[in-house]
């Protein structure tokens, strides 16, 4: 059951009992909170709207001599005033600066992603990622075939976004150089524009069809394209940056071992990570998953920051996760910081 509407006293009680425990770690007692909350009440007052967030479950008392420190509950609602009171900060500007300056005036997407994951652990020193849209939806630009030795081929495709993949493959046979430029050249300028998806669909669908409908030419240029993007709905690339903070929470609160290994886990088969966003992103903007409220039960001393990017056809991801004590203002900052960025920069490069 969801606790009652907080009167303004008591919401500002709270979110100062946060903000205190999120900056010293200890339990925060209400002599500390009568002095910083700047409410003009006595201590004991503050005693009985502690006592009541307590009863609520906002906050919980480690033993009878602390302090109180925030439940996942007390985070969730501090967290929720964060996000309602959200303005543009000198921190979302300086991850766009400083992403930037990293990934240089032209980066490859790639480049750009594996930039934000460090970007984002540099700000928050917390563990950073950026998740590559799903290739199929990129639009596809161009082609290239580069001879290399025998009958090995190696094909780049270059996407809108300057996305670039590379992939060697073998034809069975030498193919002339002329031969693979003049397939190239067919290729981008029949295909150039569609989603990637789009242009398996319809190699395939032509090659299906009579063989005698196509001349030498566009038969290897087709047979080289379904080649290509035979992979196309492999899993998207995954960033991850700063995992050693997973162990090294200083004088944070650290994580249970059970929850430090599933991250670890996590980071080390990236696609865990994909699939555990896809269950929470269901729309613009930053979500917060704090706790408790995880699927996954092995998860619930940490929390993820999150924050989708995309240019209306392709949709990624960066975010940050880290301990349930972090710096939630900071946090969503940066990640939001960071998504608007690596957004702006599919704009642009469309």
């Amino acid at each position: 059951m969801t606790p009652g509407p907080l009167s303004d006293r008591t919401r500002r009680v709270l979110a100062c009992l946060v903000k205190d425990y999120i900056d010293s770690g200890e339990p925060v007692a209400s002599a500390a909170l009568c002095r910083r909350a700047g409410l003009g009440v006595s201590s004991a007052t503050i005693r009985n709207v502690l006592a009541q967030l307590e009863d609520m479950g906002y906050v919980r008392q480690p033993h009878t001599s602390a302090g109180r420190v925030p439940t996942d509950l007390g985070y969730r609602y501090y967290v929720d005033m964060l996000l309602d009171t959200r303005r543009a900060t000198r921190d979302a500007s300086s991850v766009e600066a400083r992403l930037r300056e990293q990934a240089g005036a032209a980066p490859l997407f790639d480049q750009l992603l594996s930039s934000a994951s460090h970007v984002l652990f540099e700000f928050s020193h917390h563990v950073g990622f950026a998740i590559a849209p799903s290739e199929q939806h990129a639009i596809f630009q161009r082609i290239e075939f580069v001879p290399l030795s025998g009958s090995r081929v190696l094909v780049v495709t270059v996407a809108r976004g300057n996305h670039v993949s590379q992939k060697v493959i073998d034809t069975g046979e030498e193919i002339p150089p002329s031969a693979l430029s003049q397939a190239a050249s067919y290729l981008n300028a029949e295909f150039g524009g569609m989603p990637l998806a789009d242009v398996r669909d319809a190699v395939i669908a032509r090659l299906e069809q009579e063989r005698t409908l196509y001349d030498q030419l566009r038969a290897i240029a087709l047979t080289l394209a379904r080649t290509t993007l035979e992979g196309i709905e492999t899993p998207a690339s995954v960033f991850i940056d700063g995992a050693s903070s997973l162990a090294d929470t200083g004088d944070a609160t650290p994580v249970s071992l059970s929850t430090l290994r599933t991250l670890l886990q996590m980071v080390e088969e990236k696609q865990r990570l994909v699939r555990l966003l896809d269950a929470y992103l269901e729309g613009p903007g930053v979500a917060v998953v704090i706790g408790a409220e995880h699927h996954d039960p092995q998860l619930r001393g940490c929390s993820l920051v999150v924050a989708a990017y995309g240019d209306g056809a392709r949709r990624g991801a960066v975010g940050i996760i880290g301990p349930t004590r972090m710096h939630y203002s900071r946090a969503i900052s940066v990640v939001d910081g960071a998504a608007v960025a690596v957004a702006r920069f599919l704009r642009d490069e469309n």
